[in-house]
């Protein structure tokens, strides 16, 4: 690579045996995700590879432009190895930002577009951000945070300026898969959001598995309703996309009714969603006046939370197509997955993709178990990251001393190697897909005058998979339950409000002090 070191791995700690016991998927493979851009654009440049809103742009078209938003980046001052970050809404906007920052030689930090102050503070502060692009509705939250002094001198610029400037040409860098790509801000349920460091690598290999296990090629065509914010969306929507030269419907966002009326016009053939996606669109099924149909679909597939094995045969039983469960993280990209061909077994995540492997461990002594054992999941395999940014604690932490990565998540490996999960170590909420961390809504709960102290939970819920619910003790009675959410909602995304409140004289404690947050969820009615 042309980089120098500061776009690469700042640490070497997995890459040796990584490299040694995991072998490429395909040596033919695209070395960045910017190549996989420019190779489809050099075999099939009028293409399709975006459908928006009416306006379609070919790869050609995506690729120019992509090259002229790095030319204004690097004008602006961005060089290779900074980090730029996305705080966009799904659009064609986002999808040539984030390919452009690659042709300046860019780590891109991707930004929940929900989120608000405490987030933007901390992840804009803690990446260093060099620059921010943001569209119109969610540049004055940034320029907020400037203007008081939180992110001094931080730019903050929309794709269409950076489309419109007159820039000179850029070539594109001789990016390799050890150099970064993106850092992808993630939580434990202690401390602040870490930022996961991810190569263009770890993704073309990650994409490459995903296009051979699941057939998808140039025609195929893809309804992402997901925001590209996420893995799911990004990581494996548009990169899987790039690789196989497909195209994608790019959607600003979910609408279960109007994905009715898109399957049954006939012309895309895959669907990837979330289990609440996946619940709601069975209701508007049941709401339509006609059975639902999905001529042209040849796949439907589920993540980023336990899909329910009422919904699993629901959804099979309503539109004719047995939903494909897959399991990943944003520190691992896609880990394992039912298979296209044969067996799809529901509340299974599958078996590990080509490029992967898996083993459970005894969480305590970190032994091995036999398949049909409960233990942690670890994993092994060019898809993981090499660690977290500026923390190298946690990076540590975060494997084990041979190189495996510890996924926090419990689960057991079946005679054949395929992986059920069980739960999650860590206390980890997923609502809606989305993560939330007990932590960052306790923390701001805690900043309430009136609350003396409080704990967060996640409890089962029909459509959410699980709810973000809070548990308080109040220094006045007279404080409200929807005073609390109304306070939490003003200070962090939507999702991360709770959905209820219960007031309590004191939390549960073990002898050392710490929170028995599993009594806390007995008491609620789910232990």
């Amino acid at each position: 690579s042309s980089l120098p070191l500061t776009a690469r791995f700042p640490r070497e700690l997995v890459l040796k045996p990584v490299r040694s016991l995991v072998h490429p998927v395909n040596a033919h493979q695209p070395a960045s995700i910017l190549a996989a851009l420019l190779a489809a654009s050099d075999r099939g440049p009028d293409r399709a590879l975006l459908r928006f809103e009416g306006a379609t742009h070919g790869y050609g078209l995506v690729a120019d432009a992509a090259a002229r938003v790095g030319a204004a980046l690097a004008a602006r001052g961005v060089a290779a190895g900074d980090r730029v970050a996305l705080f966009l809404e799904n659009s064609p906007g986002f999808v040539v930002s984030y390919l452009g920052a690659f042709f300046a030689g860019a780590v891109v930090v991707p930004v929940n577009t929900a989120y608000r102050a405490v987030e933007l503070s901390h992840i804009l502060g803690h990446a260093g951000a060099r620059l921010c692009v943001a569209d119109a509705a969610r540049a004055a939250l940034v320029g907020d945070l400037v203007h008081a002094g939180t992110l001094p001198g931080l730019p903050v610029v929309a794709p269409g300026d950076l489309l419109a400037q007159d820039a000179p040409p850029l070539a594109p860098p001789n990016l390799g898969p050890d150099d970064l790509a993106i850092i992808g801000y993630t939580s434990g349920t202690t401390g602040r959001a870490k930022g996961a460091m991810l190569s263009h690598g770890n993704f073309m290999s990650n994409a490459a598995a995903l296009t051979a296990e699941w057939g998808w090629t140039a025609t195929d065509r893809l309804l992402l309703t997901l925001p590209l914010f996420h893995m799911h969306g990004l990581g494996v929507g548009l990169h899987g996309t790039l690789v196989a030269g497909a195209a994608i419907d790019l959607w600003r966002r979910f609408d279960a009714a109007a994905v009715l009326t898109a399957l049954a016009v006939g012309d895309v053939s895959m669907f990837f969603g979330v289990p609440t996606m996946y619940g709601r669109l069975l209701a508007a099924a049941a709401a339509a006046p006609e059975p639902p149909r999905a001529p042209g679909m040849r796949l439907f597939v589920s993540g980023s939370a336990p899909l329910a094995q009422d919904l699993f045969t629901g959804f099979s039983r309503t539109f004719g197509h047995v939903i494909l469960e897959r399991y990943g993280m944003t520190e691992t990209v896609m880990i394992a997955g039912n298979r296209l061909a044969g067996e799809r077994r529901p509340g299974a995540v599958g078996w590990p993709f080509a490029g992967v492997a898996v083993r459970v461990v005894d969480p305590r002594t970190r032994a091995a178990l036999p398949a049909g054992e409960t233990g942690e999941v670890e994993v092994l395999g060019l898809n993981v990251c090499r660690g977290y940014w500026q923390d190298e604690a946690a990076s540590r932490a975060a494997f084990s001393p041979d190189g495996w990565f510890r996924t926090g998540d419990l689960g057991h490996l079946d005679e054949g190697g395929c992986l059920t999960l069980s739960g999650r170590a860590r206390e980890l909420i997923i609502s809606g897909g989305f993560n939330v961390y007990p932590r960052e809504v306790e923390d701001v709960l805690a900043a309430h005058p009136q609350v003396a102290e409080a704990a967060v939970v996640g409890l089962p819920d029909a459509d959410l998979g699980e709810a973000v619910t809070a548990v308080v003790v109040r220094r006045d009675p007279a404080l409200t339950a929807a005073e609390l959410v109304e306070h939490c909602r003003v200070r962090l995304a939507a999702f991360k409000k709770p959905r209820a409140v219960h007031f309590v004289d004191a939390l549960p404690r073990n002898a050392l002090g710490k929170v028995q947050k599993h009594v806390l969820k007995a008491s609620l009615g789910a232990g």
